[in-house]
């Protein structure tokens, strides 16, 4: 593990107030609150990338908050069962050259035995929330998606 056992135990209320301090109304979001709280094998996984172990994890935070200009997050809906957390969200990127850009999402969190997020498992459509901002394009591209596959 990182550290001692995490000061709080991990379940709704923590994942609520970990989350909000992340992801700031203004300026760029910051991970360092949170990192203690993740198992030092943390298994994180999205549309784009599986990443094992703290320090890449941590590697991959710096390199989205280089990338961004500003990043909120909204939490919509969260429920636990034993040693799952799953919540629904926003988050909007905004970037200092494009338009802010709102992805929809959910992550799955779980929690190790002794307390420590071990596994987060994100799902979002990641293009198809981001062409919906390109004038004419996102309707292209939700064309295709029902022709092909829907």
């Amino acid at each position: 593990m990182l550290n001692e056992n995490p000061i709080k135990p991990m379940n709704i209320e923590t994942v609520k107030e970990l989350w909000s301090k992340t992801y700031n109304t203004q300026g760029k979001p910051d991970w360092s609150h949170i990192f203690p709280y993740y198992h030092k094998d943390i298994i994180f996984q999205d549309t784009i990338q599986r990443i094992e172990g703290i320090e890449d994890f941590t590697l991959m935070c710096k390199r989205l908050t280089t990338r961004t200009h500003q990043l909120n997050m909204e939490i919509l809906s969260i429920a636990q069962n034993e040693n799952i957390i799953i919540f629904d969200w926003i988050m909007t990127m905004m970037f200092k050259k494009y338009p802010s850009t709102p992805m929809y999402g959910s992550t799955k969190l779980t929690i190790s035995e002794d307390g420590y997020i071990l596994q987060q498992r994100d799902y979002y459509d990641l293009w198809g929330d981001i062409f919906n901002n390109i004038p004419h394009f996102g309707k292209m591209y939700r064309r295709f998606l029902i022709k092909k596959f829907g």
